[in-house]
């Protein structure tokens, strides 16, 4: 299941659609910071509860897409999208109806930058966009064998897959270098890394074109763990 985070809602609710500034929402947030931190609790209220009803209805892991956080000043970003994922975090139901744990994960594009500061919060899965070095993250957020620490997602950029599929392999090898081999002991816990793009895929996208990436993806990915 997923939904958008409360600071990527009220990005549209209060630009009414996609922006290129975001000059409406900043505007708002500046001027009336109270607002903006009311209209941010309503919504991480709301999305506490789509998630819990879609956790209801099966889902067996949920996310949280923080779309725009990434378009927010530093300090910005702390109080005005990651104190509200948190909140929405606090409120989800741990339990599916099949009775196994629920995963959560939270993607804040553009969020690289910020991985000291969402390293804590409590999520089991931190999603990467492209500008983010796996490996780096890895050191950050990954944890240690045996110890805490968050699985990392992405972060391949999603325009990869217009190239020929030759290069396509050239750049999931990249992906999956940059993370480094995988933690594969199931008797402990360890860094691990959830192949992804590392935002939405086009619809102009050639279907042939992820197959070879997801044939790559899992030719390589084996070959690593075997090293």
């Amino acid at each position: 299941g997923f939904s958008g985070s409360p600071w990527t809602l009220a990005c549209y609710m209060v630009e009414g659609k996609g922006s290129d500034d975001y000059r409406l929402v900043k505007t708002l947030m500046y001027s009336r910071p109270d607002l903006m931190h009311r209209i941010l609790a309503v919504n991480a209220d709301a999305v506490a509860q789509y998630l819990n009803a879609q956790i209801d209805a099966g889902a067996q892991a949920v996310m949280i897409f923080d779309s725009w956080g990434g378009v927010l000043a530093d300090g910005a970003f702390q109080e005005f999208s990651l104190a509200y994922t948190r909140r929405v975090l606090a409120q989800l139901k741990r339990t599916g109806v099949d009775g196994q744990d629920v995963p959560r994960i939270v993607f804040t594009k553009g969020g690289g930058i910020w991985l000291d500061d969402m390293k804590d919060i409590d999520c089991e899965v931190l999603g990467l966009d492209w500008t983010a070095n796996l490996g780096k993250a890895r050191a950050i957020v990954g944890g240690q064998v045996g110890g805490p620490g968050k699985a990392l997602q992405g972060n391949i950029d999603p325009n990869v897959l217009f190239a020929p599929p030759a290069q396509i392999v050239t750049q999931v090898h990249a992906v999956l270098d940059s993370f480094g081999k995988p933690h594969t002991d199931k008797t402990t816990t360890g860094p691990t890394h959830i192949f992804n793009l590392g935002h939405g895929i086009s619809q102009f996208t050639p279907p042939e074109h992820v197959a070879a990436l997801v044939e790559a993806v899992h030719g390589y990915s084996r070959a690593q763990r075997q090293r």
